[in-house]
């Protein structure tokens, strides 16, 4: 056994040294993972092996996965990675184990999505790095992903009808434009900022959703109508095709942060803040099932793909409904 390196009775073995603290060898004992390892710790030098994980993200960024992926996915993959690159950026990919990810997912688990993201993010490298040659195997595969604790679920109320009417009311141009957007389109919140002048025709608005690539075509609202001519009018002239509708005021596109901070303000201006952007879709979807859509029907304009997904958002309209009629026939 090389210098230094004491073995614990339980197999593991350390790099243990008069003056510094016990280093635990991670990498399996005879590969060059481990020999790399151990002259980093021997020498103080910082060692970037030619199969690291730095050098398999860059290399990912040019591939096809990369460049398929939707501009959200995209957007929290780039989290993750910058993430990966500052912890294990220099360490060789042939070094990962499937204990070193449940690790990282368990460091991470005080923010369980992002924390759920990394075994994820840690597949998808893999197999990248499958296909350049550098590992046989995906120990990233089959790691179980966390349950969100109880008390930090965060419940999305669906707007109530005097929520909805102070809203309409009282908000400025641009947050109510940007309800208008939620509540008549019945899109995600990541959807909303990439609609273009070119998207609406005076009646209908058109997008392929970021999250499932599916084509669209939504009859617009009285109320979206309106607040989409409005705005249209305020431009002073035909906007071009291409221009966003939801813009700053320098302009510029919006992104997704932007329109939930503008929203955020204007929610917590008028006392609403209980109500966020995404519980704008849950709306779009009640309001559907209260004027009697069928589930096919609501599928066609929120984009569903399944069925229990339409009756987790118009489970409760319609639990109202055929609770009314029930008291009706009661009385």
């Amino acid at each position: 056994m090389k210098k230094y390196l004491w073995q614990h009775p339980s197999g593991r073995i350390y790099f243990r040294k008069k003056g510094m603290k016990l280093i635990r060898m991670t990498a399996p004992e005879g590969t060059e993972a481990f020999d790399r390892q151990y002259w980093e710790i021997l020498t103080g030098r910082h060692f970037e092996a030619k199969t690291s994980w730095a050098a398999l993200m860059d290399d990912y960024r040019t591939s096809d996965r990369w460049t398929s992926l939707k501009p959200r996915t995209r957007s929290d993959y780039d989290k993750v990675m910058e993430y990966l690159r500052e912890k294990i950026g220099a360490r060789d990919v042939k070094a990962l184990t499937r204990a070193d990810v449940i690790a990282a997912q368990k460091a991470n688990a005080h923010r369980t999505r992002f924390a759920n993201y990394i075994p994820q993010m840690l597949v998808v490298l893999c197999e990248h790095a499958i296909d350049l040659g550098w590992i046989q195997s995906n120990p990233a595969k089959g790691v179980r992903a966390l349950k969100t604790p109880a008390d930090r679920k965060k419940e999305h109320h669906p707007w109530p009808d005097w929520a909805v009417e102070k809203f309409r009311a009282e908000a400025q141009a641009l947050p109510r434009l940007i309800f208008e957007i939620g509540v008549g389109s019945v899109q995600r919140p990541g959807d909303w900022v990439d609609f273009t002048w070119g998207d609406y025709d005076g009646d209908s608005l058109t997008l392929h959703q970021n999250k499932t690539g599916k084509a669209l075509v939504l009859p617009c609202t009285v109320e979206l109508k309106a607040a989409l001519d409005r705005e249209k009018a305020r431009l002073g002239a035909v906007p071009i095709a291409a221009r966003r509708i939801l813009t700053q005021r320098n302009g510029n596109p919006m992104n997704y942060h932007y329109m939930a901070t503008v929203l955020r303000k204007e929610r917590v201006r008028l006392g609403l803040e209980a109500y966020d952007q995404h519980a704008l879709r849950y709306r779009g979807v009640q309001e559907l099932a209260w004027h009697g859509c069928t589930d096919e029907e609501i599928k066609a304009y929120s984009g569903h793909t399944t069925d229990a997904m339409v009756r987790k958002y118009a489970g409760e309209a319609r639990q109202i409904m055929h609770a009314r009629k029930a008291r009706g026939k009661r009385q």
